[in-house]
């Protein structure tokens, strides 16, 4: 029996629950296939706490990242667009795209985004536009559990229904005069329901596609008690092979955030093993107020190579976790 209830509807916004921290979103992500440049977007609609969630992170050739963060003002969950971001759905399940047009701040060296009070208030502003379209290289994966006892991705603390895919992606970037072609592939997800960042304890999530059409979602999970969940895919021939089994090594820099990973995976047909080397990292933050205290979570925006056997290509890597004592959670695992 399919765990999962996937339909078209699933494309669009859906009807809020009565939870303060309700939240639909839509992420998508486009990498160039001949050249290291890209980026992703998200918007995330918060609509019982009246804003949106904005976030544009592009990564430019030569190292710069152009990023913007918002919370624009919304009223109402009927479409995916705020702030400059605007969602659309070409043909459900198929295809979507997503455009930005508005400033961003340019980050010269991406340690700048540990301070982002004063890059924010100092860095340089030019005008964006960001634009790819998605079309379908997968089938969807997840959609809306099918009964309570079926685990969601990240958790039903973080959201009910969530799927995801990969595709090809083709756009371009703009950024002040400069100009970039988009002509590679990425991976998009949409979920609902309740979130809250922190409920994340900590995660390490890979995403990558290679030039073949064959890619990857890795995730692992891990709770406040140490127990860790690993699920995801590989996306072999145009079909996704679920993971029975995957290891994670990771490398890193002296100011603690990841430099190369090789993850070690297996799947009821083949074993892999997959590395990756993160060529420009966004070092991001997440704060929330809960009562008397502050919870903090880093959230690492890792542009990435990915290679796997003699495929090359490239994606994201995310490793979220919370900050405890100045400590983070999962470091140095």
């Amino acid at each position: 029996m399919n765990k999962y209830i996937m339909r078209p509807e699933h494309e669009f916004p859906h009807q809020p629950d009565q939870s303060v921290n309700f939240n639909e979103s839509v992420y998508t992500n486009a990498f160039n296939s001949a050249s290291p440049v890209g980026g992703w977007m998200r918007l995330g609609n918060r609509v019982n706490e009246g804003h949106a969630e904005l976030s544009v992170c592009l990564y430019l050739p030569d190292g710069r990242i152009a990023c913007q963060f918002q919370r624009p003002r919304i009223e109402k969950n009927d479409r995916l667009e705020a702030g400059g971001i605007t969602y659309e759905v070409v043909d459900p399940l198929k295809s979507v795209g997503m455009t930005y047009r508005g400033d961003v701040i340019i980050a010269e060296d991406p340690d700048q985004l540990r301070d982002p009070q004063t890059l924010f208030a100092n860095g340089q502003r030019l005008p964006a536009h960001a634009h790819w379209v998605h079309v379908a290289e997968s089938p969807v994966r997840g959609g809306e559990p099918a009964n309570d006892q079926v685990e969601t991705m990240y958790g039903r603390d973080f959201s009910l229904g969530h799927f995801n895919q990969h595709g090809r992606a083709k756009g371009f970037i703009e950024v002040g005069a400069e100009r970039w072609e988009i002509d590679g592939r990425g991976w998009r997800d949409h979920s609902w329901g309740p979130r809250y960042w922190q409920a994340i304890y900590c995660y390490r999530l890979f995403i990558g596609n290679f030039t073949n059409g064959d890619g990857f979602m890795l995730l692992k999970i891990t709770d406040a008690n140490g127990s860790s969940r690993r699920e995801g895919v590989l996306l072999v021939d145009g079909a996704y092979e679920e993971i029975v089994d995957m290891d994670v090594v990771t490398d890193w820099t002296d100011r603690a955030d990841p430099s190369r990973v090789k993850i070690g995976l297996r799947t009821a047909k083949r074993t892999a093993v997959i590395g990756a080397e993160i060529i420009n990292l966004a070092p991001l933050r997440n704060r929330r107020k809960a009562g008397d205290d502050i919870l903090v979570s880093r959230i690492a925006e890792g542009f990435t190579r990915f290679t796997w056997d003699d495929r090359e290509g490239y994606g994201m890597t995310e490793y979220i976790e919370r900050i405890e004592n100045d400590l983070l959670a999962g470091y140095p695992l």
